[in-house]
């Protein structure tokens, strides 16, 4: 069936393919579509094509093979391309084809395949009859190859035959030596299953005092195994218990005393500090000086409240990392994505870490850097700077849970200051006890100097 577009009547190009273009037409499209990509410029080719100008043309047809099919059906400039070198290549088939009249000795799918570049008038019955064509050949070709292996599958059943009627004759030529030699073997059989018998009975017995000799020696092997099991274990329970006792006496503390001993410096640094910052005189307290009141000179609350300090005043990280046994602990890749998120990473973190080592040394502050782990392709190589402890989140835990982690492993009551603006640390490091405080805060006390 053909079906045309808005072409002029007869006018080859307006006529469309109703079906899929047959397996061999199409083979040969490709062949034509490779010979003739080699004599176009790099700029005559589609795009989609150019990549596979330098392709040899077998090489072309194997790996482009769907693109040039898909180029000559959508771009008409770039076919027309084809079918001029086709001209050059078959000027008499073209030819014929433009008269309407294709050469009868010609292979149809070479007509269908030529037609289908050049379309000329009724260019889709040439590949419409070049599909029947190939169906019918195919469908001969089958049907001679289904009558040759009929032939073939007679002649070996005949021969199978014979050699079934040769082979019956020469089995019961067998078999009925197999009888005589049976016969014999029976009579030997029978005397031997006497003997047999008598054999048995003596194994049975054999058996019998075996086995209760394996029984024995399986009871002594048990207990023998359980006594060495108990003994086993004894042994490692009092292994254990001298390893832990060593252990106790090697470190000479334990985790909690660490954490009670770390608390304990807390309260008495505190507490001296707090002493003398108040300047307390070696005085005891009198009652009169219990009762609340405002004393000449001294500062009412309203004047308390007037030097209170902004949240975002550096001045607060400062007096915050002054309290006695503070540890500061940062969200590296907050506060560096905050500053400077322009730099790389490896840099980003370097100058954090350089910021940091500064500030350890200023404030005398116990200082971790928290970065993480899952923004790495490969372990970090990297050096910590003096006085600050350089920390990287474990696969599947992150910088934030890690961040927590450390919070919760300080004992209740040492000052505590975590530097992130993530919302989420932020309220649960508090609720732990930490005092957060925004990347910003950092960076501005960093930029003081």
């Amino acid at each position: 069936m053909v079906e045309t577009t808005g072409g002029e009547p007869g006018d080859g190009a307006a006529e469309v393919l109703d079906r899929p273009l047959p397996d061999g037409v199409r083979r040969r499209v490709v062949q034509i579509v490779s010979d003739g990509f080699g004599g176009l410029t790099v700029a005559e080719l589609p795009a989609q094509l150019r990549q596979y100008a330098r392709f040899a043309p077998n090489r072309r047809a194997k790996f482009a093979g769907n693109a040039m099919a898909a180029a000559l059906e959508t771009d008409t400039l770039f076919r027309q391309r084809i079918g001029e070198k086709l001209r050059e290549a078959q000027p008499e088939l073209a030819g014929a084809l433009d008269a309407g009249s294709p050469p009868p000795a010609a292979d149809p799918l070479d007509v269908a395949a030529a037609a289908y570049v050049l379309r000329p008038t009724g260019w889709v019955k040439l590949v419409t009859a070049a599909g029947e064509e190939a169906q019918r050949a195919d469908a001969e070709r089958a049907d001679e190859e289904s009558r040759a292996e009929l032939e073939r599958l007679r002649e070996e059943l005949t021969s199978a035959r014979d050699h079934t009627r040769a082979e019956t004759e020469r089995l019961r030529t067998e078999l009925e030596s197999a009888k005589k030699e049976t016969e014999s073997l029976h009579r030997k059989l029978r005397a031997a299953l006497s003997d047999v018998k008598r054999g048995e009975a003596a194994l049975r017995k054999l058996h019998a005092e075996m086995e209760a000799l394996r029984g024995e020696g399986h009871t002594q092997v048990s207990a023998a195994e359980s006594e060495t099991r108990r003994l086993k274990g004894r042994l490692s329970e009092v292994e254990a218990a001298l390893e832990a006792s060593r252990r106790a006496a090697r470190e000479g503390r334990s985790v909690e005393d660490m954490r009670v001993r770390l608390l304990l410096d807390t309260v008495l640094d505190a507490a001296q500090g707090l002493r003398r910052e108040l300047a307390l005189p070696p005085v005891s307290v009198r009652p009169a000086e219990t009762v609340e009141a405002v004393e000449p000179g001294r500062m009412t609350p309203k004047d308390i409240a007037a030097r209170a300090l902004s949240e975002n005043d550096p001045a607060i990280l400062d007096q915050l990392l002054a309290l006695p046994q503070a540890h500061l602990v940062v969200d590296g890749y907050n506060v560096t994505k905050t500053g400077y998120p322009q730099m790389p990473l490896e840099k980003q973190r370097l100058r954090l870490l350089g910021q940091l080592s500064q500030l350890a040394a200023q404030t005398g502050a116990e200082v971790t850097c928290v970065f993480d782990g899952a923004e790495l392709a490969a372990p970090v190589l990297l050096a910590p700077p003096r006085g600050v402890r350089v920390l990287f989140s474990k696969a599947g835990v992150t910088a934030d849970e890690l961040i927590r982690q450390l919070v919760r492993a300080e004992p209740p009551g040492r000052p505590v200051i975590v530097v992130s603006t993530d919302r989420e640390v932020a309220d649960g490091i508090a609720k732990a006890g930490a005092r957060p405080v925004a990347s910003a805060v950092l960076l501005k006390r960093f930029s003081r100097g």
